[in-house]
């Protein structure tokens, strides 16, 4: 039988299991127990961990541990995140992998300590200075999230980006059975920073701009290509798809299978990756659909502009998009089914 284990706890463990031995973080609500648990579990397993004085300083201590090769992670929620931002984007303009937990709570600046979906924006869009991308995974389920800590580390690795784990506060204080994976060894990261200039990125005598812009844009390419990742139910001959992702998808989930017993021609899609956005899961939505409902932990609505995108490529352009936002905590399934009726009888509009 499983063990009943909470989010926070297991978001740390797991990633100690993929083969991290490098923390570096500063504690925020509702994130703190990921560095109080590893305050002793990286000692345990011979790693280091280290409480930075803020934010900032945390994520350029992870860009050291990153250029000598160790899988490296670090932890915060929302505001915190966006005090990182500055060294991730420095830290993508060396091509340095490093994996990051986004235990989200809802609002603008210091926000709230409620959970929510608020970050959305910033953490598909990069948020720092450039024009670079960091991938983007978000579990529906404690269980969900520890196979993705393993599969955002393999991730960074191979095309040497930042990954985030975009959680949110529900999902690291709730309680879940989980099983965790088997210990893994990582071996030092091919490549690594060596003591001289060799690295070609950090030698201010060996770059050229113009061939790591070509090479940056490629690589995205390859990423949007071949990690999209999603799941979906019901699209072939659904009147309505119903979008969502992490605890608002479970909702999503339950919604439209009552929905469905009740004979609404409904169905959903679930991102799993956020960014790159899951498009080709929209290939299979029936052709004569109605309209898309995309349903978010906000106040004004995020994803919805990525699903407009997503259709602006294909011919179903012209469909509805709604935005269905609730504005903070986790959309119940009774108030979701309530508002899908409410945007069947015209009293919610599109947003595009």
């Amino acid at each position: 039988m499983s063990d009943m284990v909470k989010g926070n706890h297991a978001f740390a463990e797991a990633a100690v299991r993929a083969g991290a031995r490098f923390y570096a973080g500063y504690p925020i609500t509702p994130s703190t127990e990921i560095m109080e648990y590893l305050s002793t579990r990286m000692e345990e397993v011979g790693g280091v961990f280290i409480q930075a004085e803020n934010e900032g300083a945390s994520m350029n201590i992870l860009t050291g541990a990153s250029a000598s090769g160790v899988r490296c992670f670090t932890a915060s929620s929302s505001v915190g995140m966006t005090l990182k931002q500055e060294a991730i984007s420095h830290m993508a303009d060396s091509d340095l992998p490093f994996l990051a937990f986004n235990v989200v709570r809802y609002g603008n600046g210091l926000g709230t300590l409620d959970t929510g979906q608020s970050d959305y924006h910033r953490d598909t869009r990069g948020g720092g200075s450039g024009d670079y991308r960091c991938i983007v995974l978000a579990p529906y389920s404690i269980p969900e999230a520890v196979e993705l800590i393993s599969v955002g580390f393999d991730l960074s690795d191979q095309y040497l980006v930042g990954t985030i784990i975009h959680t949110e506060a529900a999902l690291g204080q709730m309680m879940e059975p989980c099983d965790m994976p088997e210990m893994k060894t990582v071996e030092r990261r091919f490549g690594a920073i060596d003591g001289t200039y060799s690295h070609k990125r950090i030698s201010p005598l060996t770059r050229n701009r113009l061939e790591e812009a070509v090479e940056m844009k490629e690589r995205y390419e390859r990423i949007k290509a071949n990690e999209q990742r999603w799941e979906s139910e019901y699209v072939e001959d659904a009147d309505y798809v119903l979008v969502a992702y992490g605890l608002a998808g479970r909702s999503v989930i339950g919604a439209v299978k009552q929905l469905r017993e009740e004979g609404h021609k409904v169905g959903y899609i679930r991102p799993i990756t956020l960014w790159p956005y899951p498009e080709k899961a929209f290939e299979a939505v029936n052709p004569e659909v109605k309209g898309y409902i995309s349903v978010e932990e906000n106040a004004t609505g995020q994803m919805v502009d990525d699903i407009a995108l997503t259709l602006k490529k294909t011919s179903q352009a012209s469909k509805d998009v709604f935005a269905l936002t609730y504005a903070y905590g986790v959309p119940a399934m009774k108030k979701i089914k309530a508002d899908f009726i409410r945007i069947t009888k015209g009293e919610i509009k599109e947003v595009y």
